[in-house]
């Protein structure tokens, strides 16, 4: 199963509409919001268009070694293997509030890592948002009492 956002990328109706349902759901669920935060690569799609609507920051979650400055790290477990995640030390403040986006959840992995990213710069996460959630991985169940959101949902 390939879940693919390219036909939202390359049609800019679309595209406009996703940023639209986004922008709707946490602007009637979240009175206040001081960044996206986005996950490597294509919560980067999503991300800034979203934190632009919103009229606040976008801060990057990158794989290991691609951040300047000092980085804040964790290692994590992917269905085929470890990887690391980072954030710059800096990028929010202690009791920002952060809603981290990606495209898809599946295994809910890196989703973990982000928030315990979050959680060690101690920023408030209100949410995990993304496109589609592949309910068949449970990924979801793996954030516990952290809000989850998903636009669509697959079995």
């Amino acid at each position: 199963l390939c879940s693919d956002i390219s036909p939202l990328l390359k049609d800019p109706a679309a595209f406009r509409t996703l940023i639209d349902l986004l922008e709707d759901h946490l602007r009637a669920s979240f009175p206040k919001i001081d960044f996206i935060a986005g996950l490597d690569a294509r919560g980067f799609l999503i991300g800034p268009s979203l934190a632009q609507r919103l009229g606040i920051g976008f801060v990057l979650l990158r794989k290991k070694g691609k951040l300047p400055g000092p980085t804040e790290s964790i290692s994590y477990t992917l269905e085929y293997g470890k990887t690391e995640l980072e954030i710059q030390s800096d990028a929010v403040e202690p009791g920002q509030k952060v809603v981290i986006v990606d495209d898809v959840l599946a295994t809910g992995g890196t989703m973990c890592a982000a928030c315990e990213l979050m959680k060690r710069l101690k920023a408030e996460v209100l949410e995990c948002l993304v496109i589609i959630e592949l309910k068949l991985l449970k990924g979801s169940e793996k954030l516990k009492s952290i809000p989850f959101y998903s636009l669509l949902q697959y079995d």
